[in-house]
């Protein structure tokens, strides 16, 4: 991490747009210094749809930051849905050029452009290159080769492509709005190392977030990000199902939703009527077991897409653990069952590591943030602010690297 850097993250969202401004304080430690979130239009099933009123969605909750924070933002870091991303692993060996003097940080930044030399899949340009380990001559695995003296070594990494459409699509949009995009996360791959457990890095994992409109699906294999994608499903899914079965307005379905949000019939303790206040044709009177059956269907549905994904992937078979996050899915009690059901793989709710820290609203462009701090090998991420001052506004950061993609 460089210590003083100020990274702002933005995470997109079909419901709701997060925004979080974090520092990197003297302990190596990300200290939030705003966190904000505004309602969302322009984005349906995960696909844009409305490029203005997501334009002013964005520029709602960017304003809002800046007022709290009184600084003027004029670049950040966003996510970018599975759905646009495409994974490709490249190794690359180098000579060190001293090896008397250990590897040095050019030895590595050239062995990172030198991966980057790949095949671009057609329609899709570069926007990350994540580092899987460095092996040493003598066999050895390392995270950081610098300094170590070694004739040669072997880099491990993944290219991250990302859909050139969307990207221009979503370049225009924060065009509109004056902001600089720094560069683009995949969801999952910013969620990765906040929400996995210690004893879960290692591991082969999927990693899912539920969110309003749509599932995005993240697997890794301890450090190496595998396979990335997104399904046009989420929680409202499930508020819409209620809405419709029950007849009643949307407002209601979600309170429905929440107050009796259980993912299986057969955990009903009491099977309570419940008077419908905006029934506008049926029944007025409906037993707690019917809303419960609409949330078992969905989330069934739900984890039956993501199962034909990944077994369509041929990578099911080695995944060991699914870990659930998201706003869609984690206040539906016993929806790891019913994930470990349809799924046939252990499935439990991840755990909440940034309580105190930031509500559950902004745990992505947290994770964003943090991401970008703990980058490898860059000499600085800091996004770019004017502090607004009595005198005006002036620089914070006089010059901003852009090397986000080691370039």
């Amino acid at each position: 991490m460089a210590i003083g850097d100020i990274i702002v993250g933005i995470d997109i969202g079909a419901s709701k747009i997060s925004l979080v401004v974090g520092e990197v304080n003297n302990f190596n430690q990300i200290e939030v210094i705003c966190n904000t979130s505004k309602q969302s239009s322009g984005i349906k099933k995960g696909k844009i749809v409305d490029e203005t009123a997501l334009a002013q969605s964005i520029s709602n909750v960017v304003k809002e930051a800046e007022k709290e924070m009184n600084m003027k933002i004029n670049s950040a870091y966003i996510t970018i849905p599975g759905k646009y991303v495409t994974i490709v692993q490249n190794s690359v060996t180098k000579e060190a050029k001293d090896k008397y003097s250990g590897i040095s940080y050019r030895d590595v930044s050239n062995a990172l452009m030198q991966a980057k030399d790949v095949e671009v899949p057609e329609g899709n340009q570069i926007i990350d290159i994540v580092t899987n380990d460095f092996i040493l001559d003598d066999g050895k695995k390392t995270d950081d080769p610098i300094g170590a003296f070694s004739s040669k070594f072997t880099l491990n990494a993944q290219i991250i492509f990302g859909d050139k459409d969307y990207i221009k699509t979503i370049s225009n949009i924060f065009r509109k709005v004056d902001i600089d995009i720094d560069g683009m996360v995949p969801i999952t791959l910013a969620e990765k190392n906040l929400i996995l457990e210690e004893s879960d890095q290692k591991d082969y994992i999927m990693l899912l977030d539920i969110g309003a409109e749509h599932t995005d699906i993240g697997v890794f294999e301890g450090d190496k990000f595998v396979y990335t994608s997104a399904l046009p499903i989420g929680g409202d899914n499930i508020t819409n199902d209620i809405e419709l079965v029950l007849n009643i307005s949307h407002e209601e379905a979600e309170k429905l939703k929440r107050q009796y949000g259980l993912a299986l019939k057969s955990y009903i303790d009491n099977d309570a009527e419940i008077v419908l206040n905006t029934v506008k044709d049926g029944n007025k009177i409906v037993k707690s077991s019917n809303i419960v059956e609409i949330i078992e269907a969905r989330i069934e549905q739900i984890f039956e897409l993501v199962n034909k994904e990944i077994t369509n992937e041929g990578i099911k078979q080695n995944i060991n653990n699914v870990i659930l996050t998201g706003q869609g899915i984690t206040n539906i009690s016993k929806s790891d069952v019913v994930g470990k059901i349809t799924l046939n793989i252990p499935v439990k709710m991840a755990s909440s590591k940034t309580t105190g820290i930031v509500k559950p609203c902004y745990t992505t462009a947290f994770a964003l943030v943090r991401y970008i701090a703990t980058r490898p090998f860059a000499k600085t991420v800091s996004s770019s602010l004017d502090i607004n001052s009595d005198e005006g506004f002036f620089k914070v950061l006089l010059e901003k690297i852009k090397d986000f993609f080691y370039s």
